[in-house]
């Protein structure tokens, strides 16, 4: 493993599900808690190991919101973005497709101007400095109910970032019906956007058909259950709809109980289309070549099989043909380097 994990480490990669908040490194998290005292988080980046230890999905819920609360200002909006695609490249991360949820700072007072411009900034910078390219997916978060929804529709729709490619839907599952998203979705695929949200994570199949009739879902964010459905999986792999699989923060937030009873390779033998990511690399202790290790691992992947996962993140990415096109070369002409 260790001479394909060297391969991992170097291999251009793209990734789809990855949340700005929960990519926050430690260092930042802990920058952040020192400039906010009176936060229940840690400022000791050793003592956050053990404050992102979860009971379970509410409990990360609970812990989430926490660090979400240290974000307060613009400044240190720009500071977390841009630090977050710091560590992608040093992950060899091209592109990614990072998961926003503009509803939990423009609740907290940040005007959504100075949100949207903060991000931006940071995008900008990150691809003329350090090379890697953001783009955004804004994210409802379900628990916030449909006051959030519209706030973050309105901002999608109307503020319009240049880096705005989806719209997505977060959260807790159970209780927070997908159904009732459907008219701010509607609108959001209306200006353009991709239908990305997360479904069928903590809850059954039948949120995934939810999420797929009822929001016009282009991508399941996780779909951890969908291998419980013999007809979805079909479904999902006759029209190519890629599911967004993170296997440690599935065993992290307690959806999967090992790693050993992920459903991946179901999925895969099923023939659904897979990419890897890393949802909240921090605070699960993971990142994204761990992830590829990780599902290499659980799927007998050879280097070559490794390099198929990571073109895969790039066919189900919403970036422009072109720069598909030549992202994959980058991937193929790698491998071929490493003679593989």
């Amino acid at each position: 493993m260790t001479d394909l994990t060297t391969f991992i480490a170097g291999l251009p990669k793209a990734e789809l599900h990855v949340h700005h908040v929960g990519s926050a490194s430690p260092r930042i998290v802990a920058e952040l808690a020192a400039r906010h005292p009176d936060s229940k988080v840690p400022a000791d980046p050793e003592e956050l190991a053990d404050y992102f230890v979860f009971r379970d999905f509410a409990h990360f819920i609970q812990v989430y919101l926490s660090v979400v609360d240290l974000v307060r200002d613009a400044e240190d909006v720009r500071l977390l973005t841009y630090e977050i695609a710091r560590d992608m490249a040093r992950q060899n991360i091209r592109y990614a497709e990072l998961t926003v949820t503009p509803y939990s700072s423009t609740r907290r007072g940040i005007p959504d101007v100075a949100f949207v411009e903060a991000i931006e900034d940071a995008r900008k910078a990150a691809e003329t400095e350090l090379g890697t390219v953001l783009r955004w997916c804004f994210d409802i978060p379900g628990e916030a109910g449909l006051e959030s929804a519209e706030e973050t529709a309105r901002i999608a729709c109307d503020l319009g970032p240049a880096g705005l490619v989806g719209f997505g839907l977060g959260g807790p599952e159970i209780g927070v019906p997908r159904p009732q998203f459907k008219p701010y979705f509607d609108r959001a695929i209306a200006a353009g956007l991709h239908s990305v949200p997360h479904a069928g994570e903590t809850t059954g199949p039948e949120t995934i058909w939810d999420a797929l009739t009822e929001l016009r879902a282009e991508r399941i964010g996780h779909g951890t259950s969908a291998t419980r459905d013999p007809k979805l999986l079909a479904h999902l792999a006759e029209h190519r709809i890629p599911l967004e699989v993170c296997p440690t923060s599935n065993i992290a937030t307690r959806a999967v109980a090992t790693l050993d009873e992920h459903p991946l390779r179901e999925m895969v033998e099923a023939g659904v289309l897979v990419t890897i990511n890393s949802d909240d690399p921090p605070m699960f202790g993971t990142d994204l070549n761990t992830e590829y290790a990780v599902a290499a691992r659980l799927l007998d992947l050879d280097a070559a099989g490794v390099a198929a996962l990571a073109k895969n993140a790039v066919e189900a990415s919403f970036m422009e043909p072109a720069d598909k096109a030549r992202l994959s070369a980058e991937i193929d002409g790698y491998t071929a380097a490493a003679g593989r």
